[in-house]
């Protein structure tokens, strides 16, 4: 049986999963996974049997995931904004031989497919109206119902991240978020363990091909009850938290501070006193948002600090941030944090500097095509995320700053090689640089500073974005554009970011500890 069926016996009533539009039991929950472990075992997914999920957040798309990890396939999760070629590349870099899409991505879907060759494209929510798609449902009628075995070794997800060199590069889920097994009975039986499940029903709020998210897959499998929220809406979200008596939640600081701009007496107008745990991901947090959720939701908010890459690196419960306001938290195992300065040397505590982390099991950052992650020259298991920030004496790190290109806008990473190399090729422009710049909404926003070919005439800004958005998914691209007659480039054609940054931002008032 799958798991699904114990709860279907234990809590019949229960609504397992829910969406804006469909509400399933854990009896009906079985049924549709029978079938789609079925179906999916009988697809030819190759030696990494591989499954691409190209989806908006749905019931659809957390059942996808579960039967990915029920059938002991590996699920690549791709990022539903992006276009044909970006996902075509995804397919093929990852080896994946299917596609799961929904109506809104079954074209560009199926176009990325076909591009690499792959033939099975099934869909749900009108995706079967592209031809060559294939029904969910009549897929789903069409395979056994019979308990699916569970010999099968699982496999871990496939995430995507974006890469310095402009190309997005794949990596499984961390032993950190992956909790193994010799099968999929063994597998199923650990993600019970997870100290999230004892809070009840879980809210998913942010997109699920980003890693944050998904561990709401792993908590379903794991036996709790779902609801799947789509495009963000922050009174949506307290509406569910309320209807629904959501215990536990992932979000970004985008969505508290979206939550915060609703009018005092929305907010007042929904009880979220069932919430017991919510973690915040994706960066790091201001702290006057963070001080508001507090004293609005209580003490439920944790921070984690990490990346895809590797799991959560540091972490930190709501008191303790109470008495280290602004830090991310102490490392937690197997990692150890340390910061040095520009020549690699160590710094003591309190000065700010390159700031390192070391995987005590020598593992650190491990891309699926075998590329190692910044920071693994100093030593094994060392790597970086690409800040800035210092550890106070009694161990607590502190960001302040990025040094590497990523920027982080709405708890999405972004690296601007992908835009710049897209705007270079533009016919008037003559050079390129794009940077993050402040964004009281999302953090972050990128901005390209634009050197014209014809100083006297150059393009439109509108032109140039538009010029990016059909060649990239939109989030990628600028928000804004500013000409410049320079960007300052060395004699070997490098650019200082961190300089061109420094204007839009202001000083930094980062109180460091003496």
């Amino acid at each position: 049986m799958t798991f699904a069926l114990e709860f279907a016996t234990s809590r019949p009533e229960e609504i397992a999963v829910r969406d804006a539009r469909t509400a399933l039991t854990w009896a009906q929950v079985d049924d549709v996974l029978r079938r789609a472990v079925n179906a999916l075992r009988g697809l030819d997914l190759g030696p990494d049997r591989r499954i691409a999920v190209f989806a908006e957040n749905g019931t659809e798309t957390l059942l996808a995931y579960a039967a990915a990890t029920l059938s002991g396939a590996s699920a690549v999760a791709v990022n539903f904004h992006l276009t044909a070629a970006e996902t075509a590349y995804i397919l093929e870099d990852s080896g994946a031989r299917a596609v799961l899409v929904d109506g809104r991505t079954a074209e560009t879907g199926l176009q990325a497919a076909r591009d690499v060759g792959i033939e099975a494209v099934v869909g749900w929510r009108g995706a079967a109206a592209v031809p060559g798609v294939t029904d969910w449902s009549s897929w789903l009628e069409d395979a056994s119902d019979a308990e699916p075995p569970t010999d099968a070794p699982p496999r871990p997800t496939l995430v995507y991240t974006s890469g310095t060199t402009g190309r997005p590069k794949g990596v499984e889920l961390p032993p950190t978020s992956f909790v193994g097994g010799a099968d999929i009975a063994e597998h199923v039986r650990r993600l019970r363990s997870n100290r999230m499940l004892r809070h009840g029903r879980h809210l998913i709020v942010g997109p699920m091909y980003h890693s944050g998210p998904l561990a709401g897959t792993r908590l379903f499998v794991g036996g709790a009850p779902v609801t799947v929220l789509g495009k963000f809406n922050a009174e949506t979200v307290l509406e569910a938290i309320e209807r629904d008596r959501i215990g536990s939640s992932i979000m970004v600081p985008t969505h508290f501070q979206r939550l915060l701009a609703l009018p005092p007496e929305v907010r007042e107008r929904y009880d979220t006193s069932s919430l017991r745990y919510v973690l915040q991901v994706g960066a790091k947090c201001p702290v006057h948002v963070k001080r508001a959720m507090l004293d609005w939701w209580g003490p439920v908010i944790w921070e984690s600090y990490g990346a895809s890459e590797v799991g959560t690196t540091c972490l930190i419960g709501p008191e303790e941030w109470l008495e280290h306001p602004g830090s991310v938290g102490r490392p937690i195992p197997p990692f150890e944090a340390f910061v040095l300065d520009d020549e690699g040397n160590p710094v003591p505590p309190g000065t700010e500097g390159r700031l390192y982390f070391r995987d005590t099991t020598g593992r650190g950052i491990v891309y699926h095509r075998g590329v190692a992650g910044a920071g693994s020259e100093l030593g094994p298991g060392v790597f970086t995320l690409g800040e800035i920030g210092y550890i106070d004496e009694d161990g607590y790190v502190y960001i302040t700053d990025r040094f590497s290109d990523m920027i982080v806008s709405g708890g999405v990473n972004i690296y601007p090689a992908e835009s710049e190399q897209v705007l270079a090729g533009h016919p008037a422009v003559a050079d390129v640089a794009c940077i993050g710049v402040p964004d009281e909404d999302m953090g972050e926003q990128l901005k390209a500073l634009v050197v014209p070919v014809d100083p006297d005439s150059p393009p439109e800004a509108s032109e140039l974005i538009e010029y990016c958005r059909a060649r990239l998914a939109h989030y990628k691209c600028p928000r804004s554009v500013e000409f410049v007659p320079s960007l300052g480039r060395t004699a070997m054609g490098k650019l200082d970011k961190r300089a061109l940054r420094r204007r839009y931002w202001p000083p930094r008032t980062a109180s460091v500890s003496a």
